[in-house]
C-alpha cells in the first residue's frame, strides 16, 4: 500500500486543527483576563467563567462519543476530517458574533467546535490504517501525537499572544484562516472507504457492553423486582470498587487528565491572583513549564519501565499530590514575591519580561509536578495498550476517550466548586492534592494474570 498524498496532508490538517483548538481556548479565556484587569469582572467571576468555558469543548467528547465512533466507522474517514473542521469554522464564526453581539456567543461557537473535535478525533488515527501499510503504523500513530501535542503548547501561547496585542474580530479572522487552511487540506484528500454494513444500534451497544467488561470485575445480573433491582445496584458499585486491572489502569489515565485539566484552568486565576502576571502570554507560559516536565516524564517512564510494570504507579501518584501541594506553597511561601523582585531588579517594565525569568523557582515546581504526572501516566498508557485484546484496541481506546474526558469535566466542576465554596485559586491546588492522594490510595491496581 502506497501512502500516496493522503498521509502528508492528514498530518498538515491535524497540526492545524489541534492548533486552532487550543488557540481558540485562550482567545475566549483570555478576554476574560482583560475584562478583570479593567475591573469589569471580579477574580471570581473569572475563575467561574473559566471553569465552564473550557469544559465546553469535553462535554461533545463524552456524550457524543459512541456517535462519533459509529459515524466513523460506518461513513468514509475523509469525510469526517472534512466535517469535524467545517464545525470548527462555522463555530468560530458563531464565536465571532460576539464581536456585535456580546461575549456571550462565545460559548455556543465553542461548543460547535467541540462537537467538530469530537467528530474528528476518531478519523484521525482510524483513517492510519486505511492509508499506510501495516509496518509504518506504529511510527505514524507516534508522529500524530507528538504533532498534536506540539500544537496543544503552541496553540495555546500563540492564541495567549494575538489575544494580548489584537482586537478580538482580528483574532477570530486568524483563526476561521486557520481551520478553513486544515478543511481546505482535507478536501484534497483522497476520499477513503465506507463502510454500509455498520449498524448504529449494534455500534452503540458494543461500545457499552465494552465499556462494562473493562470497569467492572464482573457484570451483574438484571433483577426484576425493586428489592432486586436494590441488591443490583450495589452489587454494581461493589464491583466497580473492586474493579478489574485494565478498569483500574484506565482511571489512572482519567485521574491523570483531571489534574491536567483543573491545573490549566486554575493557571489563570493563580497567576493573577497569587504570581501577579501581566498578561495572557505570561500565563499561558505556566503551562508550558508543566508540559515540559510532562515530557520529561513520558521519556524517562519509556526509558526505565518495562512495559506492564506498574509496581510504581502508586508512588508516582503521591508524588504527583505532594508537588501539587508544594504549588499551593507558592503564595504562603512568597516565591511569587521573590519573583517580582527579580521583575523590579532586572527590568523597569516588568510587563514585558519572559516567565522564564520572572518565576525560576515557579517553574522548578510546575516541571516537577508533569515530570511526577508524565512518570504515572505513560506506564498506565503503555500497559492499557499492550495488554488489551488486539481486536478490540480500537473499542479499549474509544473507552479511555470517554474517561479521560469525563474527568477533564470533572476537572471543571471541582474547580467550579472550589470557587462556590470560597476557597482561593492558592486552595484549589491543595483540594486537588487530596483527591489525588485519596483515589491514589484506593488505586491498588492487580498483578497481570498470566
Amino acid at each position: 500500500m502506497k501512502p500516496g498524498r493522503n498521509y502528508p496532508l492528514l498530518l498538515a490538517s491535524q497540526f492545524l486543527g489541534a492548533f486552532g483548538d487550543n488557540a481558540i481556548l485562550a482567545v475566549i479565556v483570555g478576554q476574560l483576563t482583560l475584562l478583570q484587569k479593567s475591573g469589569i469582572l471580579t477574580l471570581d467571576e473569572l475563575r467561574t467563567r473559566s471553569a465552564i468555558y473550557t469544559s465546553l469543548l469535553f462535554i461533545p467528547y463524552v456524550l457524543l462519543a459512541p456517535l462519533a465512533g459509529y459515524l466513523n466507522d460506518r461513513f468514509a474517514k475523509t469525510s469526517w476530517l472534512l466535517g469535524g473542521n467545517l464545525l470548527k469554522v462555522l463555530g468560530t464564526a458563531v464565536c465571532a458574533v460576539s464581536v456585535w453581539y456580546g461575549y456571550v456567543w462565545q460559548a455556543p461557537g465553542y461548543l460547535i467546535v467541540g462537537i467538530g473535535s469530537t467528530l474528528y478525533g476518531p478519523a484521525k488515527y482510524g483513517i492510519l490504517p486505511e492509508i499506510l501499510p501495516r509496518e509504518r503504523l506504529v511510527k505514524a500513530n507516534g508522529l500524530v501525537e507528538l504533532l498534536t501535542l506540539l500544537a496543544i503548547l503552541t496553540g495555546a501561547i500563540a492564541g495567549s499572544v494575538i489575544v494580548d496585542q489584537l482586537t478580538v474580530g482580528a483574532c477570530y479572522g486568524i483563526l476561521l484562516a486557520i481551520f478553513a487552511a486544515s478543511m481546505a487540506l482535507n478536501a484534497l484528500m483522497i476520499r477513503t472507504a465506507s463502510d454500509p454494513t455498520v449498524r448504529w444500534r449494534l455500534s452503540v451497544s458494543e461500545f457499552f457492553q465494552h465499556f462494562s467488561r473493562l470497569l467492572l470485575a464482573e457484570a451483574p445480573r438484571r433483577q426484576e423486582s425493586g428489592a432486586g433491582w436494590f441488591r443490583f445496584l450495589m452489587d454494581l458499585i461493589g464491583r466497580f470498587f473492586k474493579g478489574t486491572r485494565l478498569g483500574k489502569i484506565l482511571l489512572g489515565t482519567a485521574l491523570f487528565w483531571v489534574c491536567g485539566a483543573a491545573m490549566k484552568i486554575n493557571f489563570q486565576p493563580w497567576g493573577l491572583d497569587v504570581l501577579k502576571l501581566p498578561n495572557n502570554t505570561q500565563i499561558a507560559l505556566l503551562g508550558l513549564w508543566l508540559s515540559v516536565g510532562v515530557m520529561i516524564g513520558s521519556v524517562s517512564a519509556g526509558l526505565f519501565y518495562r512495559v506492564g510494570d506498574l509496581r510504581h504507579a502508586r508512588t508516582f501518584g503521591f508524588l504527583l499530590a505532594l508537588l501539587l501541594a508544594a504549588v499551593f506553597l507558592v503564595g504562603p511561601l512568597g516565591l511569587a514575591d521573590w519573583g517580582r523582585y527579580v521583575i523590579a531588579t532586572t527590568q523597569a517594565d516588568g510587563s514585558q519580561s519572559i516567565a522564564l525569568v520572572i518565576l525560576p523557582a515557579v517553574m522548578a515546581v510546575l516541571i516537577g509536578a508533569g515530570l511526577a504526572a508524565g512518570l504515572f501516566l505513560i506506564p498506565l498508557n503503555a500497559a492499557l495498550q499492550s495488554e488489551s485484546d488486539p481486536q478490540k484496541l480500537g473499542k479499549t481506546i474509544a473507552v479511555q476517550n470517554f474517561c479521560d474526558n469525563t474527568g477533564m469535566i470533572l476537572a471543571g466542576l471541582i474547580v467550579l466548586g472550589c470557587t462556590r465554596a470560597g476557597l482561593s485559586a492558592s486552595q484549589v491546588f491543595l483540594v486537588l492534592a487530596v483527591i489525588v492522594v485519596g483515589v491514589v490510595a484506593w488505586l491498588r491496581i492487580p498483578g497481570r494474570e498470566v
